[in-house]
């Protein structure tokens, strides 16, 4: 394995779950279902439950301090993303923050509209939108490949035209692993008029993007997968979010924080979200001079995906020599994120309970890609895949213990 531009023990000082003693000897191979939680969150939730758990933004000292508390999310998110802090919402879950984005949505189409989607993503950036076909919004759907699974952009050169008024896609399937050419993708749908809706669910944990770089509309993630507590959090352009219609109360229609998440937020929560950005700031000084970037955020987003390729690599060679699983998506580390995903003929969920003697914790399912499993010509209810998804704080000794599970199990 090439040298880690991380150190994996000072990463994992950082993170509680590394010092519990039930969690001793376990690998953690199902990141993409919910990362462990950084100790600068956990330490922002912890005082914000005992010095703050008041009803913010009023006159009163707690209060006030609770209310500053949850702006500081508001505004580290921001820098991580390159934005502003009016670009910024939080809300439950992506699920629900995407079900409530696709309500908007509805308001804002026009009868004769077209919409896209894809077979790749997973159901919540998928099925929602598709509903929208119920007020007569037409819906084209973006194909993968039934070989490969991967997202041709001549494929949706062929579906864009200026009846297309969004194109919702992945940055990274949370089953294929692919990292889409998403500056490309917003390149080809702004080139009509249309707005892009990422779902960043499955890149986010491996980098949060610049979105100034990236080019979308809307960019949507879970901070419970980015070391955090479980938020979604949305990043959207601010004249686009204000032009949607009011999904809150009426009376709120002024408070953009409001208009789009329109359930009772989690102050605490919020709050606590501060803390992946102190986490990015600590990976960047981990880093040093290894790695290149305009900032701390960038520098520890380049020396998470130079880890994260180094570790994938020796598996995906393993993976690769064997004829008996197939490896959805790309083998090459350069071209995925560390969600690898295998069929097997043997359910993925019945191989990952064989793992678990190994001290492997692993899953298997269809998590939610049921289309895109189904193109494959995967059963997604009986059958499904084997997911290994990892991040940068993943050892070598880990990967070496996973291929050795595997090669006693398959």
């Amino acid at each position: 394995m090439t040298k880690l531009p991380l150190d994996p023990a000072r990463l994992r000082a950082l993170f509680p779950a590394f010092a519990e003693p039930r969690l001793a000897g376990q690998a953690f191979f199902e990141n993409a279902g919910g990362s462990y939680t950084v100790k600068p969150v956990l330490d922002r939730l912890d005082h914000y439950y005992r010095a703050s758990k008041v009803q913010p933004y009023g006159v009163y000292p707690a209060s006030i301090e609770a209310g500053e508390a949850m702006d500081m999310a508001f505004e580290r998110m921001a820098q991580v993303f390159n934005v502003t802090a009016d670009w910024i919402h939080f809300g439950p879950s992506t699920s629900a923050n995407t079900y409530v984005l696709a309500n908007a949505f509805s308001g804002w189409l026009k009868p004769g509209d077209a919409i896209i989607v894809t077979n790749q993503d997973h159901e919540a950036n998928s099925g929602n939108w598709r509903r929208l076909a119920r007020h007569g919004i037409e819906v084209r759907e973006w194909t993968v490949d039934k070989g490969t699974g991967r997202l041709s952009l001549t494929a949706l050169d062929a579906l864009l035209d200026n009846k297309v008024k969004l194109v919702a896609a992945p940055h990274c399937s949370n089953v294929a692993g692919e990292i889409n050419p998403v500056a490309d993708i917003a390149a080809r749908a702004h080139s009509v008029g249309a707005v892009l809706v990422v779902d960043g669910v499955g890149y986010a944990p491996h980098g949060i993007p610049d979105l100034k770089a990236l080019g979308a509309d809307i960019y949507l993630f879970s901070a419970y997968k980015v070391y955090g507590p479980h938020q979604g959090v949305m990043a959207i352009r601010p004249d686009l979010a204000a032009a949607l219609p009011n999904q809150g109360h009426y009376f709120n229609d002024a408070k953009p924080r409001y208009r789009l998440t329109p359930a009772g937020p989690d102050h605490a929560q919020i709050a606590a979200s501060a803390g992946i950005a102190d986490y990015l700031e600590q990976v960047s000084l981990i880093a040093g001079d290894v790695v290149e970037g305009t900032d701390p955020f960038r520098r520890a987003n380049a020396a998470m995906r130079a880890q994260e390729m180094a570790l994938a690599r020796p598996l995906l060679d393993f993976l690769r020599a064997r004829n008996d699983v197939r490896i959805i998506g790309p083998d090459d580390p350069e071209l995925r994120a560390p969600t690898i995903a295998l069929h097997h003929a043997e359910p993925g969920i019945e191989l990952a309970k064989r793992l678990v003697k190994h001290g492997i914790m692993a899953s298997g399912g269809n998590f939610y890609a049921v289309r895109l499993l189904e193109a494959l010509g995967i059963d997604p209810h009986n059958h499904g895949v084997l997911r290994l998804s990892f991040v940068h704080y993943t050892t070598p000794e880990e990967i070496q213990r996973l291929i050795e599970a595997l090669d006693a199990e398959l």
